[in-house]
């Protein structure tokens, strides 16, 4: 089997993709790709793996998420990274004063290029804003939105759990793409 080149230098999703693309034959390469300002995860994902393509010059992988909530007409969107490095959680939750529709999503989107194609697998993880800040730090963090967003059907953060009830929480209202991408490549090899 092929090795697939995954580029990113999250560490988070490098921990995730660690454990979700066991089955596939994968390196990765830590680099920052270029990002286009867009609202598109999935044209923010096909960008990125294009440029990776032209770096590893091998099939590869970018993953793209986005956060919408649902009480602030879909606010921060695919514009996450920006909308923390200036108004942060802190804002967020200052935003999220007086609103009872606390509903949110990450969706994201991953990329595969093998050089000739685009596959593309997309993932949805509903789930609630909490009203405060809590949990702890930890390496398999995505985002600091860890710290208060609530999976769907639990009261904890994700920066609440312990890494076991992560692990094993039931993923109600949940696609995986990275899961997505591993049984149709795991299919597409005939592993």
């Amino acid at each position: 089997m092929e090795e697939v080149i995954f580029v990113t230098h999250n560490k988070g999703k490098i921990a995730s993709a660690k454990k979700q693309l066991e089955e596939v034959n994968f390196k990765i390469y830590e680099y920052e790709l270029e990002e286009p300002r867009s609202d598109d995860i999935q044209y923010i994902s096909k960008y990125k793996v294009m440029e990776a393509y032209k770096i590893v010059q091998k099939p590869c992988l970018s993953l793209d998420c986005g956060f919408w909530i649902d009480a602030l007409q879909g606010f921060p969107k695919a514009f996450v990274n920006f909308s923390l490095e200036t108004i942060g959680i802190e804002g967020i939750l200052k935003l999220m004063e007086g609103k009872e529709n606390r509903a949110c999503r990450f969706t994201e989107c991953l990329s595969y290029y093998d050089g000739k194609e685009l596959y593309q697998f997309m993932g949805e993880h509903e789930g609630t804003i909490a009203k405060q800040i809590v949990g702890n730090d930890t390496e398999k963090k995505w985002s600091d939105l860890w710290y208060i967003y609530q999976p769907y059907g639990y009261s904890k953060t994700l920066a609440e759990m312990t890494e076991e009830e992560r692990a094993n929480r039931k993923r109600y209202k949940s696609v995986d793409s990275m899961k997505e991408f591993a049984k149709w490549y795991k299919n597409q090899n005939k592993i």
